[in-house]
């Protein structure tokens, strides 16, 4: 499972690696969560065109297929498993039209103790992990509009995991599909590129991909948000208590 992830580089270095046209500005996020708006990258066909371009798109983690009546009936869906997609009714449709790309440059994963979650076992240990060469982050997604009964919108997307990778699997079984530059367009553009040929790209990181580290606990807590939760566990022993920021709200601004 991935829960949460972290948006900390430059806005400008992130939009020269999606090669989106808007040019959104905003601070850094740190822990970012489920029910809250994160970025994401689209394909959109030019009005009365056959161009398309990459956008960037504000949306709520959370995926709900078009056919949910009331979201307080239906599970809040933050990953979605890639062996499964094509033949569950909830993510076909999305799979087939409506892929997407998380941005971030970092997620969080957590290892449980061997004694799992029985009373007086250890917390589970929190590890960040990014990508070794310091690039923004392409992890695999889907979106869906929700049309409510009074005719609301919401846009929703969720993360496409995998197997874990060997080093990650020292962590967890699963992770998410990262995407390199040269298959963006192969996982966006739904009108030229099949199911098929998507899932090709769903698939574990190589093993020289991605780095990690424990982490403090402080993450655990979606209210810390700072540049501390990055820090490695050795590094931290002096370090400040994490900054509290109010988590913005599923509607809101993303950074707000």
């Amino acid at each position: 499972m991935c829960g949460r992830i972290a948006i900390t580089l430059p806005p400008q270095a992130i939009r020269a690696f999606f090669a989106y046209a808007e040019q959104p500005n905003f601070p850094p996020r740190y822990n970012v969560a489920p029910t809250q708006p994160v970025p994401v990258v689209q394909m959109e066909r030019e009005p009365g065109g056959e161009r398309k371009h990459r956008r960037f798109v504000l949306v709520r983690w959370g995926f709900l297929p078009g056919f949910v009546k009331d979201p307080k009936d239906y599970p809040l869906v933050v990953n979605a498993r890639a062996e499964t997609l094509a033949q569950k009714p909830s993510f076909r449709n999305a799979l087939k039209r409506r892929r997407c790309i998380f941005i971030a440059d970092a997620f969080y994963e957590w290892r449980r103790p061997a004694e799992g979650k029985r009373k007086g076992a250890p917390p589970a240990q929190p590890f960040l992990i990014r990508r070794r060469d310091g690039a923004p982050m392409a992890i695999a997604g889907l979106w869906e509009t929700w049309m409510g009964p009074d005719g609301e919108e919401v846009d929703t997307a969720c993360i496409v995991t995998t197997f874990a990778n060997g080093p990650i699997s020292a962590i967890h079984d699963r992770m998410p599909v990262i995407l390199e530059p040269q298959d963006f367009d192969t996982w966006l553009d739904c009108e030229a590129h099949d199911v098929d040929e998507a899932s090709t790209l769903m698939r574990p990181a190589a093993d020289d991909v991605l780095e990690f580290w424990p982490i403090s606990t402080a993450v655990n807590k979606v209210a810390n948000d700072g540049p501390e939760l990055m820090a490695r566990v050795e590094e931290i022993e002096h370090a400040p208590a994490p900054k509290k920021v109010a988590a913005p709200s599923a509607q809101g601004d993303l950074f707000g």
